[in-house]
């Protein structure tokens, strides 16, 4: 009854919190809009934690509850659908994303979002609405380590919900120390259905879509930072292949020089 996850959250309250929050949403996804929903089998053959999603941005708080519904939903054998949001009753409970510290403490309702498996971190490059530079708080690091040691995490490379945003070090660096399985995920048509929070319903109608794709080939020891930043880019669609080609060319050129 009183159980708590590491970061001291109680699970029966987190329960109560996803299953509310989902039928709530449901009609979001299956029914004013339409979420069409690619490779959610592979959700099911994933071991139980150290997966890391990677994804494309388009809203703060849509697309993360679109990946509870998508993720519960294939656990409980529905694949490639959201249909009848009992599949909620028993949701997976170590599911978290990554968020900036700021936005998850702008107001009642995120604060209480946050308690449904935010890790808040501070961002390094932007603050209230201010370009920055700062050093990455180590502690934000390791409760990401924490999170994925304990279940899922979800986060978005980009930073942001700007399109065609290039992927930032700070995930490589993540892949790079805990080594964990690295599934991609395309996501389209949030940014026309859903104000920018992701809170308020900008427009009906809307096919939205939720690609899941097999995990990425990382080699963990050999692979550079920016190499794995490179996979990320071409499995987030950042960069094109033809792009990703002529910079693997370039890397291998460099290592030659090197030697």
């Amino acid at each position: 009854m009183f159980k708590k996850n590491p970061f001291g959250h109680y699970l029966i309250l987190k329960k109560w919190l996803i299953r509310y929050m989902g039928f709530m949403t449901h009609r979001r996804y299956r029914g004013f809009n339409q979420l069409n929903i690619e490779g959610s089998e592979i959700i099911k053959n994933l071991p139980d934690k150290n997966v890391l999603f990677i994804s494309n941005h388009q809203t703060y708080f849509a697309d993360v509850v679109a990946m509870f519904h998508v993720f519960n939903a294939s656990l409980s054998g529905r694949i490639d659908s959201i249909k009848n949001v009992g599949y909620l009753w028993s949701p997976k409970l170590n599911i978290y994303y990554v968020a900036a510290k700021e936005t998850m403490r702008a107001g009642l309702l995120p604060r209480i979002l946050a308690y449904a498996g935010s890790v808040s971190i501070e961002r390094t490059w932007r603050e209230n609405g201010q370009d920055v530079k700062r050093q990455v708080k180590m502690s934000d690091i390791t409760n990401i380590g924490v999170a994925l040691d304990d279940g899922w995490v979800i986060t978005f490379p980009q930073g942001t919900t700007k399109p065609f945003k290039p992927v930032r070090k700070g995930t490589a660096h993540i892949i790079k120390k805990y080594k964990p399985i690295v599934i991609p995920i395309v996501i389209d048509g949030f940014r026309r259905s859903f104000d920018k929070k992701g809170l308020m319903i900008k427009k009906r109608g809307i096919l939205q879509s939720m690609i899941i794709k097999p995990p990425l080939d990382i080699d963990y020891e050999n692979d550079s930072v920016d190499e794995i930043i490179e996979k990320v880019q071409y499995a987030l669609k950042v960069i094109s292949k033809e792009e990703l080609e002529a910079q693997e060319k370039l890397n291998l050129l460099r290592k030659w020089d090197v030697n």
